[in-house]
Order: C-alpha cells, then structure tokens, then sequence
C-alpha cells in the first residue's frame, strides 16, 4: 500500500500564505528561495530530520501559482517504491500523468498525475529507494 506523506497547495503571495497558516493553526514556514523553485515548506506536526514524528501524520508545502502550469489546486502527495512502475500503473487504471518525473535535490522523483475524476495528485519515490 503506498501511503499518503505530504500535501501542496498554490500560493499567489507567499507572506500572506505563511502569515494565515502560522496565525491559523500554528504552522511552521519555511521558504525554500528561487534555488528550490520558492517552495514553501509548511511543517504541521512534531518532527525530526524534516519527518513527522507522530504516525500517520503529514507535512506539507506551497508552490507559486505560474499562469501555465496545469491544474494548481490542492492535492496530495503519494508515496511509492517506483516511480516509472507507479506512472504505468497510474496510466493503465485510466489516469493521466503530468509529465516527466523531476528530481527534487535531496528528496526523490516526483511527478504529477489526473486520475479518472479530474483530481491532480502526486507520486514521489524517495531517493532512499
């Protein structure tokens, strides 16, 4: 079973996201700058070595909306063991990937993917597989 590790959102205006979230609920920002495409990562829970430490608990992130990215909503992001095995899967239960895997420097391969009600979601093989 490949589990649920982490969710992405957009943003528009990355202050005004991590003041609402740290004010909201309490959640931990950190810019990742231009270097890592200005990814916000949002730290939810207790964690160690950037890992929530509470099972079955997740992490997340932001991303800035780009005017010609495809389908920038909320979604969540789905571990797996391999990721050409899992785009093959994805694509043979009828969904859609989006695109090549990219490497994420220090995480794994990540890809994007449609499934059949329109949904985007994301796989990600870490590089510790």
């Amino acid at each position: 079973m490949n589990p649920v590790v982490h969710f992405e959102m957009p943003y528009e205006d990355p202050q005004r996201m991590a003041q609402f979230y740290q004010a909201a609920f309490g959640w931990q920002m950190q810019n990742m700058g231009p270097e890592m495409g200005n990814y916000v990562l949002a730290t939810t829970t207790p964690s160690a070595d950037g890992r929530p430490t509470e099972p079955g608990a997740i992490n997340g992130g932001f991303f800035e909306k780009k005017p010609d990215w495809p389908m920038q909503y909320p979604s969540v992001v789905i571990a797996v063991d391999d990721i050409a095995a899992a785009m093959a899967k994805v694509q043979a239960a009828g969904g859609t990937v989006l695109g090549e895997p990219m490497l994420i420097p220090g995480v794994g391969h990540y890809v994007s993917f449609t499934d059949t009600e329109g949904n985007r979601s994301s796989m990600l093989q870490s590089l510790g597989q």
